[in-house]
């Protein structure tokens, strides 16, 4: 099995896996703009994640998980990514030196009620400055992702200048 990762799964997988690659979808962007009510935020103050919005591309890593532990890495996937039942996951197609390869990722449909649609500047200050939950503050979450796919010489300008609000 393979996870396509564009955010925290390239820094925190949580899986055993034998192969990685940095890869390219198409038809696919990444954006923080999901609403986080658990993992960023709270009901009171909701924190912001990503997600994979329909449109453009997105560079990420593709994770292979051997099949014998496959079972497992699923479960504990659906257990930190769908906490609540709000992304939609799909198998998109992912290049690697081998071939392309179908991967499990987790896309957000416009449609959604936790599509944020645009916020202002200050808006993305006053989440960056509050929204906490249960595994840290959005910011936090912001920056190691976009600091990780810096380290992967993936750069990100939408994310660069969204954390310039933060300053």
């Amino acid at each position: 099995m393979w996870v396509f990762g564009y955010a925290s799964l390239i820094w925190r997988q949580e899986f055993a896996h034998t192969a990685q690659h940095l890869t390219r979808v198409h038809g696919w962007h990444r954006a923080l703009k999901m609403w986080s009510h658990v993992n960023r935020g709270t009901p009171e103050c909701p924190g912001l994640v990503f997600a994979l919005l329909p449109g453009g591309s997105c560079q990420g890593v593709v994770f292979r998980i051997p099949a014998a532990q496959a079972q497992q890495a699923l479960a504990q996937l659906w257990q930190r990514e769908m906490p609540r039942p709000v992304y939609t996951p799909r198998w998109l197609p992912c290049p690697t030196p081998d071939g392309i390869v179908q991967a499990l990722a987790f896309t957000l449909p416009r449609s959604s009620p936790s599509f944020t649609g645009n916020l202002s500047p200050a808006q993305y200050r006053a989440i960056f400055s509050q929204a906490s939950g249960r595994f840290g503050t959005t910011l936090d979450y912001a920056r190691q992702t976009y600091d990780s796919l810096q380290a992967l010489g993936i750069e990100d300008h939408s994310l660069g200048a969204l954390l310039a609000f933060a300053d």
